[in-house]
């Protein structure tokens, strides 16, 4: 079995998170630079087995799609044409950053620690991913 990677696209960073070989755990990965993200990906599948991308569906709460799912889309055109043998799912990701905000508080991080934007990216990363897996169980 492979991993499966989650992605919380954004214009300026993108949050990864990804599972065990099992597909058990989800776990953060990294925050990377979007403008890198390719390179990034390309680098992590040489090295490791990965069976499924999970990218994250913005929606408003009217279950339209947010302003930002225009960039999500333009993202997933590429992520298809340089990785055309890994299937992709998307996940509703609404209010995954207010959890992710959330979680920090309760783990006890200091103020100054919470306001680490690319924490909280790859944090709703992982919460993209956790949502994923526990709905396909």
């Amino acid at each position: 079995m492979g991993r499966i990677l989650a992605i919380d696209y954004g214009t300026k960073r993108t949050g990864l998170a990804v599972t065990d070989p099992m597909q058990i755990i989800a776990s953060g990965l990294t925050t990377v630079d979007t403008k890198e993200l390719i390179q990034y990906l390309r680098t992590y599948i040489a090295n490791e087995d990965v069976e499924k991308f999970v990218v994250g569906e913005p929606k408003q709460m009217d279950n339209t799609a947010s302003e930002s799912e225009v960039h999500i889309q333009k993202f997933l055109e590429e992520l298809i044409k340089q990785f055309p043998n890994i299937p992709v799912e998307r996940v509703d990701e609404r209010f995954t950053s207010k959890m992710a905000f959330q979680t920090m508080i309760d783990s006890g991080l200091k103020k100054k620690q919470r306001q680490n934007k690319a924490l909280v990216d790859e944090i709703s990363a992982t919460l993209i991913l956790q949502s994923y897996l526990a709905s396909n169980s």
